[in-house]
């Protein structure tokens, strides 16, 4: 039998029940080979070549597909249509031993059983232009995420890290607040006149002065404003301008992954990570009660809005049917995707239109209802006539003064029938039609408004927004939107002020000492540059490894004096390449460091300390007295081999002895761990290291040989979990 592998369980699922057990159908979890988890994984002096490991406990996924492919007839490689699919198989492929050069490789739009049958019968060989445009990403980001996060941990506080995307966005998000922070409000004035035609004919309605002498008017503070209600009341108010007009709307393309995350923030409160995962779910398939798994959208990571000729006739059909022949436009829809988007992908859209929201209601959970609804009614609303209004505009005089209103009203709903955008509470056009008023037409003023108003600083950013930045100034792409907002969120660099976001303390000092040293790689400019060399290894133009060689040696080099910079030069050579070593100041103090780094990375302890009488509860040294930010603590003196610290006073605590070491008959110690829960340990630590929450008696267990001890209830019991030895406590006397 042949052997399909995709990355997710639930995607082989879906694809296994449309194949009716004609193909075993396997997954692999995603990628099973990458870069180490703890080290740079990078040979920079052999040329930028990735070292690819196994990924953390992938080892019997990989042992069980190859046992698959032995016994397998063909094996597909079937991962998602983009880089990230297209590495993953080319992993699988050279993990599986499968030929470099075979037609394994399968691909496909939407999980349905046409799209599935045709892939099998156009199998490919791997695209490694796909692959080195992935590797080329996978290896930068390795390059700058490994190499500024410890400089961030040294210079600034343990526990941060950098990224050559996330750090230009977290970038945005702290310009924006220091813009509304920088804010200086500005006081203006508007003026709204109430107007009704002189024979009372129509209600009355509201224009707003615009204009004064021909030229736009801005009125700054209330003495102006006196002063133009003055002039207003002396004259009078005539109809100088009339525009009657059919307005129409066009619909909207399609959903994006950029604009199915705007929309479903803005429509349904949900977050981008939310959101995309949801809509994973939705692609990859879901059980239904009585159909089984069952897969509902397209694939969902895209920046195309293009459409397959076969969903435009399908949902030109389904409108016609639905809604009516003059809900259709005369030519199919189409709309042009944005510079740089990989158009191989189409737009995201329902693979069943017969599967409407309405039917799938109580079979769906709430979210991956409304976010199907969402991705429903777009894709059908995109293929509908455009929406028309009856528009009017007048321009109305008062000597030197010009007012303007507007209104207008549905005349054909067109798409709106299905799907409409918000509109701001204050559109004046959506109040409905303004009376039928002529040229030269004399009018009544019922009042004159003037309001006192402020200018309002830039809003924050929400997750929709900052999407929608980043797709606009081309830093990062669809797929990696979500991630990076959650970095943001989970890093605690942003948090949330209702639904926008507003930079933590620590974004500040990070944005502040990237930018100051780095310059180039936090620039928006450069960031949306490298995205399109990426673009251009993918179209066979470039080679990965050159634009790696060009962008790390100055990266390294800013680096290297980012390090040292502020840092004072010492005597003292390193022990491990010779060059001088600088004294540089950490949380824990001063310490001296390799002036070579990031090549070397030698780090000692600096002068003497003061010993304590504690020893290292990992190594056994005793510990020293150091001095840091939050005051003096112990720390081990064989830093940074050993890296244990404890709360200043441990030493100068008078001992509690309780309880008998079981191993060697010595004393034990009542002790406290950081967090000041007791446990006991032996007093001939180093050289015995046993240690017991509870007090140990000194004997041990008759059944298992374990050590027995003596709970608070003064029972006496075996320490293994495994034995059950227990002899009760003594009951008291009664009295």
């Amino acid at each position: 039998m042949d052997l399909i592998i995709v990355e997710s369980p639930s995607k082989a699922k879906t694809i296994s029940k449309y194949l009716k057990g004609k193909y075993r159908v396997d997954a692999s979890g995603g990628h099973i080979r990458d870069l180490p988890q703890k080290k740079l994984g990078v040979a920079v002096d052999k040329n930028y070549e990735p070292r690819y490991v196994t990924s953390p406990g992938k080892e019997e996924t990989i042992r069980r597909l190859a046992e698959e492919a032995k016994r397998a007839g063909r094996v597909y490689l079937a991962t998602d249509p983009d880089r990230e699919g297209e590495a993953i198989s080319w992993h699988l492929q050279t993990v599986l031993g499968l030929p470099e050069d075979g037609e394994n490789r399968i691909e496909f739009n939407e999980i349905s059983p046409r799209a599935v049958e045709r892939a099998l019968a156009h199998p490919r060989k791997i695209n490694y232009n796909l692959v080195d445009a992935q590797q080329a990403r996978r290896v930068l980001d390795r390059l700058v995420g490994y190499k500024l996060s410890p400089l961030l941990n040294n210079k600034i506080q343990n526990g941060l890290s950098a990224g050559r995307v996330q750090s230009v966005a977290l970038r945005l998000v702290v310009d924006r607040e220091r813009e509304i922070a920088a804010f200086v409000p500005e006081e203006y004035w508007t003026l709204t006149a109430e107007l009704r035609d002189a024979e009372a004919r129509y209600a009355s309605f509201k224009a707003i002065l615009e204009k004064k002498g021909g030229k736009k008017i801005k009125i700054s503070d209330k003495a102006e404003a006196d002063a133009a209600l003055a002039e207003l009341a002396a004259g009078k108010y005539v109809v100088s301008s009339v525009k009657r007009t059919v307005a129409k709307s066009h619909a909207p393309a399609p959903f994006t992954t950029s604009t199915l995350q705007q929309d479903a923030s803005n429509k349904l409160g949900m977050t981008a990570p939310e959101t995309m995962l949801m809509a994973q779910h939705l692609y990859e398939g879901m059980d239904l009660e009585g159909e089984g798994h069952v897969a509902f959208v397209t694939y969902i990571r895209t920046d195309s809005t293009r459409v397959s000729s076969d969903a435009q006739t399908a949902a030109r059909k389904y409108i016609g049917e639905t809604f009516g022949a003059e809900y259709l436009p005369e030519k199919p829809n189409f709309y042009a995707s944005k510079k740089g988007a990989q158009d191989a992908h189409e737009a995201i859209r329902p693979i069943d239109l017969s599967r409407t929201p309405d039917s799938v209601k109580k079979l769906l959970d709430r979210k991956h209802y409304n976010v199907y609804k969402l991705i429903y009614e777009r894709f059908i609303a995109s293929q509908m006539a455009e929406a028309q209004y009856d528009a009017m505009q007048f321009e109305i005089a008062n000597g030197s003064y010009t007012f303007k209103a507007s209104g207008r009203a549905l005349r054909f709903a067109g798409f709106t029938v299905v799907y409409a955008d918000f509109r701001k509470e204050d559109d004046e056009e959506s109040k409905g039609l303004l009376p039928a008023l002529e040229e030269g037409q004399a009018l009544l003023s019922l009042g004159v408004k003037a309001e006192q108003k402020f200018t309002k600083p830039p809003v924050r950013y929400s997750d929709a927004s900052l999407v929608k930045a980043m797709e606009d100034k081309g830093i990062g792409r669809p797929s990696t939107y979500a991630s990076i907002i959650s970095v943001l969120t989970k890093r605690k660099y942003v948090e949330k002020d209702g639904k926008y976001m507003k930079p933590t303390e620590v974004a500040y000092r990070i944005t502040d000492m990237l930018v100051q040293y780095f310059t180039d790689v936090m620039d928006v400019g450069f960031t949306a540059d490298m995205e399109e060399k990426l673009d251009e290894i993918e179209e066979g133009g470039k080679d990965w490894r050159s634009i790696i060689a060009a962008f790390y040696p100055p990266f390294e080099e800013k680096l290297r004096f980012a390090s040292t910079d502020g840092d004072e030069l010492t005597d003292v050579m390193c022990s491990k390449c010779g060059s001088p070593m600088v004294r540089k100041t950490g949380k824990y103090g001063k310490y001296l460091a390799c002036s070579n780094y990031p090549a070397c990375s030698n780090i000692v302890s600096e002068g003497a300390a003061e010993q304590s009488e504690t020893p290292c509860p990992k190594c056994g040294r005793m510990m020293v007295i150091k001095s840091g930010r939050y005051g003096k603590f112990l720390a081990c003196p064989d830093y940074p081999a050993c890296k244990s610290t404890l709360p200043y006073g441990e030493e100068k605590r008078e001992d509690v002895f309780e309880g008998v070491c079981p191993e060697c008959g010595k004393p034990t110690k009542r002790l406290k761990t950081r967090t000041g829960k007791a446990y006991y340990g032996c007093s001939g630590y180093p050289a015995c290291k046993f240690m017991s929450w509870d007090v140990p008696t000194g004997e041990k267990c008759p059944v298992c040989g374990g050590a027995l001890i003596r709970t608070s209830r003064g029972a006496v019991k075996c320490s293994s979990r495994e034995c059950s030895y227990k002899v009760p406590a003594a009951k008291k006397p009664k009295a």
